[in-house]
């Protein structure tokens, strides 16, 4: 039987019995509840065990969590400036959730958690939540401006609401991006690894053809890791780009 290259996105409940029930609908505990658990214990772990401060010479674990930091740190203090660095807890979070999850995700056998739209989606929408509070909370109703571009009055009746579309889409967009490249990656992995396995098992010639498609799996999931650290490079690119937006109404347009 073929392999189903869908089949590896499908969430499952791990235990029979609901664990609790919200208006009346049951919530269970699934395989994406349990690699997102392990995701966050794994990656806090690893900050945590892996940081010594009176560490005179840093192993390879210390170096590799002190370049994360530096890494956002950077990156945030380029998009954002100086005002922006207070906010390096929220997006550094964000980007080492998103890079671990699509890490974890290679794993043989385990489930990719940004292949999930309501997760990544989730994800989104508490970034444009952040940027919303961040801007009122620093502007007031200043922050209103960030949907007037400067341009003659009578081509704002126009402007505005696409200011205002432009912003409310930004969650779908940023879920989709993230979503999509994870979905079509870890799809395409498992189209040819059935390629590998139907040639394999033909026997004959068919199992040196078999070679051809093992190769491009070893090349795509090379790629594929590639693909997993721009996508979280640019989850936390276009936060800190946003949240740049809400602290510099002026310098948006």
């Amino acid at each position: 039987m073929a392999m189903n290259p869908m089949e590896q996105f499908a969430i499952k409940p791990l235990i029979a019995e609901p664990v609790l029930h919200i208006a009346g609908h049951p919530i269970y505990f699934t395989n994406q509840a349990l690699l997102m658990i392990i995701v966050a214990l794994a990656s806090s772990l690893f900050l945590t065990l892996a940081v010594k401060p009176n560490r005179l010479v840093p192993t390879r674990s210390q170096s590799m969590a002190e370049m994360s930091y530096e890494f956002v740190a950077n990156m945030i203090h380029s998009a954002t400036g100086e005002d922006g660095l207070k906010y390096f807890p929220f997006v550094f979070t964000l980007f080492i959730f998103v890079l671990c999850s699509n890490f974890f995700g290679m794993v043989p056998g385990s489930f990719t958690v940004t292949s999930q739209i309501a997760v990544t989606l989730a994800l989104a929408c508490l970034v444009v939540g952040m940027v919303i509070v961040v801007g009122f909370m620093k502007h007031g109703l200043g922050f209103l401006k960030l949907f007037v571009p400067h341009a003659p009055w009578y081509l704002l009746i126009l402007l505005i609401p696409i200011e205002v579309i432009s912003f409310l889409t930004r969650p779908i967009s940023l879920s989709v991006r993230l979503f999509a490249n994870m979905l079509a990656g870890h799809t395409m992995l498992a189209v040819f690894a059935g390629f590998v396995v139907s040639l394999g098992t033909a026997g004959g010639i068919y199992m040196g053809v078999a070679l051809a498609p093992l190769l491009l799996i070893v090349a795509i999931m090379l790629l594929e890791l590639l693909v997993a650290f721009l996508q979280a490079y640019v989850f936390a690119i276009l936060t800190c780009i946003y949240l740049n937006e809400a602290l510099h109404l002026h310098d948006h347009h």
